[in-house]
């Protein structure tokens, strides 16, 4: 289990930097990272400068912890965040998710690039998430129980607020913006899934797949925090025969940051 103290440090360190509270926060997925460029008053520091925070290795993460407004709407954002395939334990994956928790935040939305399972959904589309499957194959919660954080066994069924989720849905018709709703998969990588995988996948149930979130997700419930999910569809998984890579990948989250950011800065006005 994480250190406790060491997430009272890392909350007190961004406390006295950036003077400031919110009770949203975003996790920003791969190649999503430009949204923080629509933030007001925007302050930033690294996680690199934060004591304890883990750091991402991955390209499209820029590792950078953000305060800042939309409207009237003060939110934390985690631009990128780190993952089990870069050789981190599911403590360093969840920790930021304790230090937002530690600094007060209620609400948690997560984002993500996904492959396609469901051969009807489209590459460049958003899907909300209602459920997960986890074949991470670990749980974040294994180990001694904090009971300030929250109880030894969480309540998993509804891990993806309904409220939100229904709120999500009516700001995409007022945008007049097709979004997909589905099951995200979260898989450990880094070697994206083949064929074989895919059709058991399906099989299972899951329309997305990805390499994150999950985790975070099972903390966040565990501390009472409300989740909305966002999967950006990057590419068809392994349907097609045509090869995958990240760069796909990051590519997709370019094209559609102009459609994303608008729904989510709208999601948020409509999430205080």
């Amino acid at each position: 289990m994480t250190d406790r103290a060491f997430v009272k440090e890392a909350a007190q360190f961004l406390q006295e930097k950036f003077q400031e509270k919110a009770s949203l926060a975003i996790v920003l997925g791969s190649g999503l990272g430009n949204f923080v460029d629509s933030i007001k008053n925007k302050k930033s520091i690294s996680y690199s400068q934060i004591p304890h925070f883990p750091k991402s290795t991955v390209s499209g993460h820029e590792g950078n912890f953000v305060w800042g407004k939309i409207e009237d709407v003060s939110l934390f954002i985690l631009q990128g965040r780190v993952h089990y395939y870069e050789g981190h334990d599911f403590n360093a994956v969840t920790f930021p998710i304790r230090v937002l928790k530690e600094l007060n935040v209620k609400t948690l939305v997560v984002t993500n690039a996904a492959g396609i399972v469901r051969t009807s959904f489209k590459p460049g589309e958003l899907m909300l998430i209602k459920d997960h499957i986890n074949l991470m194959g670990h749980n974040p919660l294994r180990g001694e129980n904090e009971e300030a954080w929250g109880p030894r066994f969480p309540d998993m069924s509804e891990a993806y607020d309904k409220k939100y989720l229904s709120i999500a849905k009516k700001v995409a018709r007022t945008l007049k913006l097709a979004v997909r709703e589905g099951v995200y998969v979260g898989v450990n990588g880094p070697s994206y899934e083949t064929p074989a995988e895919i059709k058991m996948l399906k099989t299972l149930g899951a329309d997305a797949v990805g390499m994150s979130t999950v985790p975070e997700v099972i903390v966040a419930n565990h501390q009472e925090m409300k989740v909305l999910g966002i999967s950006c569809l990057s590419n068809y998984a392994a349907h097609t025969g045509s090869r995958l890579s990240h760069q796909e990948v990051l590519d997709i989250g370019k094209k559609v940051s102009e459609k994303f950011g608008l729904f989510l800065k709208n999601l948020v006005m409509h999430m205080r």
